[in-house]
């Protein structure tokens, strides 16, 4: 079984907050992520999928096709974007970086599949200090 890793880029708001908490409570547990003004970051993002090397081509799965899969379903839908109001996929999601990874699982997965590949992580870098790695709900 071999590995490959896509690297993209993103940047995108958001804000952490519960509405049914109060702003007390909201600021007490997000701190200034809940700013009711938003903040922003700089996200570098990793695919990996994982399989076998086709015979033919030598490739587990083309670049070029993983590239247009996480543009399509994930880069064009939240770069540049307000994460709690402009994305379809976060929607009443609180986006942690946490929820972000996941929601981001869910929406590969499956044309990564498609192309014969099986999606292994995904790596949501938030900042240089902080990062998420998701492997997908192994209960499934």
């Amino acid at each position: 079984m071999i590995h490959i890793t896509r690297k993209e880029h993103f940047n995108a708001a958001h804000r952490l907050f519960r509405a049914d908490w109060s702003d007390e409570r909201n600021l007490q547990v997000f701190g200034k992520c809940s700013n009711p003004n938003w903040h922003g970051h700089n996200y570098t993002l990793y695919i990996t999928v994982k399989g076998n090397a086709n015979p033919e081509t030598g490739f587990l799965m083309n670049l070029k096709d993983l590239s247009e899969i996480i543009n399509k379903y994930i880069i064009d839908k939240v770069d540049h974007k307000n994460l709690n109001l402009e994305v379809d996929f976060m929607k009443n999601i609180n986006p942690s970086t946490e929820n972000i990874a996941i929601a981001i699982w869910n929406q590969i997965e499956k044309p990564i599949s498609d192309k014969g590949a099986m999606l292994h992580a995904v790596k949501l870098e938030e900042t240089e200090n902080n990062f998420v790695e998701y492997y997908g709900n192994k209960e499934k």
